[in-house]
């Protein structure tokens, strides 16, 4: 691998980061805190996967469970650090070892017991994400509540007002 193939993208992302994110200088410890998950959690992950496609050639289907499970949670702290999000995406945590298990079911011997864990986890987790996500856009609305009042309201009356239909 040489060194256009990685730095030319990190170079982008790093410029994108100072032109969307920063107002003020930028240091090494805010580098640090801010990509501390591309900078450990996420190779770690990406070598987990190496080390299965790569240097054991798809004998360590083991590899695959932590690779899974770190490169998602990698992904999830980067974007909850990047735009502070935390009380939105923690269901991520959850949705982690949900893809860690589907890729050693997926690469692995498609063991179908293997789906139950992951459907109980992805589901749970996609509950988690929907209830939470959708509570805060409901919350962030301009009017939130009154409007769904005022809508109840109209319904409501428009079944009381409406002509009953003859059979």
């Amino acid at each position: 691998m040489n060194k256009k193939s990685w730095f030319g993208p990190v170079l982008i992302l790093l410029g994108m980061y100072l032109l969307f994110f920063r107002r003020e200088a930028i240091s090494a410890g805010t580098l640090f805190g801010q990509f501390w998950p591309t900078m450990f959690v996420l190779p770690l992950g990406l070598f987990f996967h190496w080390m299965y496609f790569s240097v054991t050639s798809r004998r360590a289907i083991g590899l695959l469970i932590p690779g899974g499970i770190l490169f998602t949670v990698g992904l999830v702290c980067q974007i909850s650090t990047l735009f502070d999000s935390w009380q939105y995406l923690w269901p991520g945590f959850i949705l982690a070892p949900a893809v860690g298990l589907f890729e050693f079911y997926w690469f692995g011997n498609r063991n179908k017991y293997l789906l139950i864990p992951i459907n109980i986890l992805a589901g749970l987790s996609l509950l988690f994400f929907a209830v939470f996500s959708l509570g805060a856009l409901y919350n962030r609305m301009i009017f939130g509540q009154p409007v769904l009042a005022i809508a109840l309201v109209v319904i409501g009356a428009g079944i009381m007002i409406a002509p009953k239909k003859r059979i």
